[in-house]
């Protein structure tokens, strides 16, 4: 399984569709926040199932805050990450994460991919496609697999 995980595209959606045709078929998009009312276009795109949660910017949003899903036998909790003061730090996302019972948690907001795989939790976030804020400032996203085990690999990956 193949799963395509971005975030804080901010109505610029250049990049997303670049990446969705340089990764030819996916079976999931995973979209942690900032669409700014483009969820319906994004869905068109991906042409795949889509779990989409509302960022600080989504204003006037349907979109949930948070999402709690299964993908195989991990227990994913999505959220943009805002409301976890996750510009300081992970500590009380990672909190959150572990008391649902989640063994993932992926949020965005900061637009810097990051990354930490810890025994009981992974934690990422694929930085922002159209807006980067890390040094080199390319464009990031994650690409996430799982073999026909069950197990989970991550690849943060760049635009250039």
């Amino acid at each position: 399984m193949r799963i395509l995980i971005v975030s804080d595209t901010h109505k610029a959606h250049g990049n997303l569709e670049r990446v969705l045709q340089m990764e030819g078929p996916i079976d999931m998009l995973i979209h942690l926040g900032d669409v700014e009312g483009r969820a319906d276009y994004i869905e068109a795109i991906a042409g795949c199932p889509v779990h989409m949660v509302s960022g600080n910017n989504d204003f006037f949003s349907d979109l949930p805050w948070e999402e709690e899903f299964f993908i195989g036998d991990h227990h994913v909790f999505i959220t943009h990450g805002h409301g976890y003061f996750v510009g300081m730090n992970e500590d009380k996302l990672k909190a959150e994460a572990r008391g649902r019972g989640a063994d993932i948690v992926m949020y965005g907001h900061t637009h810097m991919p990051a990354l930490t795989i810890e025994a009981d939790l992974v934690t990422l976030n694929p930085g922002s496609i159209s807006y980067p804020r890390q040094k080199g400032r390319k464009p990031s996203y994650i690409m996430m697999e799982m073999d026909p085990e069950g197990r989970a690999f991550y690849e943060i990956r760049y635009l250039v």
